[in-house]
């Protein structure tokens, strides 16, 4: 009896979830609507028909701040086979989410488990982030679902930006935004250009208000790319400056200028008690031998560098609020806004003036011109001496004092002042200031390359070797030298390893060595082929199916000479042709020349901006392919 229930109701439910399944199915009009679109999108599994968002603004009288609703529809098809996506969305101390719904083609609530959980990540120690989202099975080509979200930030100043673009390609996208009479509201159009984006606005008298509707049609996704400029730079979006509120005849600024944003932050920074008494009697032992103000500011800034753990930390307000100076000391890490403020205040208890700066780094397109939270994210220290202001950033491992990350230098810094505040730009460099400059001296015996290795490593480039250096174990140190040295490769054998002093980060860093190399040397009858070059940087740098500029770390500047003794009795019959090329984001060449009994080949490579433009692919491209046959072609040395 029990069994013969059971399987009815088996039945029942595979009965109904087939018939549900037959009204939900791909239509031939869905699946023609898919196979076109995955010609158009072949690199994507999943469309986005349509997505709306609509933004909408409600006034907390109680706290006295501007609430954000943002309502978000979407419309996706499925265009693979099958396909499995996740749905999500963030939230965290200043936001929540009311609804997120999933349902089918039908408008029938799907039966999919929206999770809710705390968001974590590698970077950061600990974060009120958290993330709903959604595991979406598509069964078929051309199946569908709609989703709903409904978010609500707290505070207007958390609202910063709507992007069009999204995870998946869009065929139309609408951003609705709606902005009663009381709100000042700017909406700065970013990145625009080369968009045929609509935009519409209308008038309601009966509610008071202004709508702003934005639509483009046919989106791709985000680029699935790396060392890309930061999505402000190459997405299209609308900034969203929140200006001022009025009510009963009352106007009160939110951030209408820049010293509104400034007055924000200071009023965070305000709160902090600073009591230094935990941090007197370590700034004693820094400064009390030192022979003069230079060795005891650089005697504490080192000190935070060495002995304070970056993590990056956002919790809430805690996100823009500086960590007490006495907690990051006595806890021994911090995120950039707590090393900042515990270097400030060991430098003001030395006696300096020294005060905290926010930046953002170039990752951020917007300078202080563009009063809003998205504009910085990076804390650092000034300190003003002798008519100069110099920015130590504790976060930067091994980097000298007035040297400053590439990721900084160029940005516009803001400088608390008191109730006023002060901007700034921290200095740029050339190229030439990281500059590597290696050195090979070789000579054949038999079929080995042997000789003597000198290599110069200046700027960023020597701090990156010296923090990667750092955090090895004591054992492995030699292992990763003799690794880093030979790139790995088991036929090139390195001995006599001398390096200046690997902890003293003023110092540019020189390592010299002895190299054998085996199998560059090959003999047939009278000939001699030799491969000289055994770094062969950039061989396959290749910029190929790209949609944006390619952004390096740093700037660079690479220069390597080579001289070979030509054995007695022999001459030159094959060298490789000289290449070169230059841009205003690049100068490169390769060179090999005779003199007497000696082969010069030399080698440099100048990335003069951090980056390679798209504009520049096409010629950066058949540089590399001119690169590429120059290290396949080998030096001939035939006997006289």
């Amino acid at each position: 009896m029990h069994k013969t229930v059971f399987f009815l109701t088996l039945i029942t439910l595979f009965s109904n979830y087939s018939f549900s399944q037959k009204k939900i199915e791909p239509s031939s009009e869905d699946k023609y609507t898919a196979k076109a679109l995955k010609e158009k999108y072949p690199d994507d599994s999943v469309v986005l028909l349509k997505s709306e968002d609509y933004i909408t603004f409600d006034f907390n009288k109680k706290e006295d701040k501007v609430a954000v609703n943002q309502e978000s529809t979407e419309s996706m098809i499925n265009i693979d086979s099958r396909s499995n996506i996740q749905k999500y969305c963030f939230y965290d101390g200043q936001s929540i989410i009311d609804k997120f719904e999933i349902k089918n083609k039908n408008n029938k609530k799907a039966s999919i488990y929206v999770k809710d959980e705390a968001y974590t990540s590698e970077d950061l120690f600990h974060n009120d982030t958290r993330v709903k989202y959604a595991n979406i099975s598509f069964p078929l080509l051309g199946y569908k679902f709609k989703t709903y979200i409904s978010k609500e930030y707290h505070d207007i100043k958390y609202f910063t930006k709507l992007y069009f673009n999204d995870d998946y390609p869009v065929v139309k996208k609408i951003i609705k935004i709606e902005v009663p009479n009381w709100l000042e509201l700017e909406l700065r159009e970013i990145n625009f250009e080369g968009y045929s984006i609509k935009k519409n606005i209308t008038k309601d008298p009966k509610k008071g208000s202004k709508t702003y509707i934005f639509t483009l049609e046919n989106i791709p996704s985000f680029y699935k790319e790396n060392s890309t400029p930061g999505p402000t730079y190459i997405y299209p979006h609308i900034l969203v400056l929140a200006k001022s509120h009025t009510f009963n005849e009352e106007k009160k600024h939110i951030f209408n200028s820049t010293q509104d944003l400034y007055d924000w932050y200071k009023s965070l920074v305000n709160t902090l008690e600073n009591d230094n008494t935990s941090i007197k009697d370590k700034v004693k032992s820094l400064t009390e031998n030192a022979k003069n103000d230079e060795e005891k500011i650089k005697n504490i800034y080192y000190w935070v560098q060495d002995n304070i753990r970056y993590i990056a930390f956002e919790d809430g307000i805690a996100g823009f609020k500086p960590d007490e100076a006495s907690n990051v000391f006595n806890k021994k890490y911090g995120d950039c806004k707590g090393m900042a403020n515990l270097t400030k205040q060991m430098l003001i208890e030395a006696g300096f003036d020294a005060r905290l700066t926010w930046l953002g780094t170039k990752r951020i397109a917007y300078d202080y011109s563009t009063p809003n939270l998205s504009v910085d994210n990076h804390m650092i220290c000034s300190l003003f001496k002798d008519g100069k202001i110099f920015f130590l950033d504790g976060t930067e491992k091994f980097n000298a004092y007035g040297e400053y990350a590439d990721r900084i230098q160029g940005k516009q810094v803001l400088i608390e002042n008191g109730d006023d505040f002060i901007l700034k730009t921290v200095p740029e460099v050339t190229a030439n200031f990281n500059k590597e400059i290696f050195s090979y001296n070789l000579s054949l015996n038999n079929d080995t390359l042997e000789g003597t290795v000198s290599k110069n490593f200046n700027g960023e480039s020597r701090t990156g070797l010296l923090y990667s250096f750092d955090t090895l174990k004591n054992d492995k140190k030699e292992e990763f030298l003799e690794y880093y040295l030979n790139n790995g490769n088991t036929n090139i054998k390195i001995s006599d390893i001398e390096t200046t002093d690997l902890l003293n980060r003023e110092l540019n860093l020189n390592i010299s060595y002895n190299i054998s190399v085996k199998n560059a040397v090959s003999s047939f009858d009278d000939d001699i082929y030799i491969d000289i070059d055994f770094d062969k940087e950039l061989e396959n740098f290749q910029l190929e199916k790209r949609n944006t500029d390619y952004v390096f770390s740093f700037k660079r500047s690479l220069e390597t000479t080579t001289s070979l003794k030509i054995p007695p009795g022999y001459s030159i019959t094959q060298i490789p042709k000289d290449i070169s090329i230059s841009s205003k984001n690049y100068d490169m060449y390769v060179t090999v020349t005779k003199t007497n009994n000696v082969i010069t080949y030399k080698k440099s490579f100048k990335i003069k901006n951090a980056k390679i433009e798209t504009s520049d692919f096409k010629e950066w491209n058949e540089f590399i392919s001119k690169l590429k046959s120059v290290y396949n072609e080998q030096i001939v040395l035939t006997k006289q």
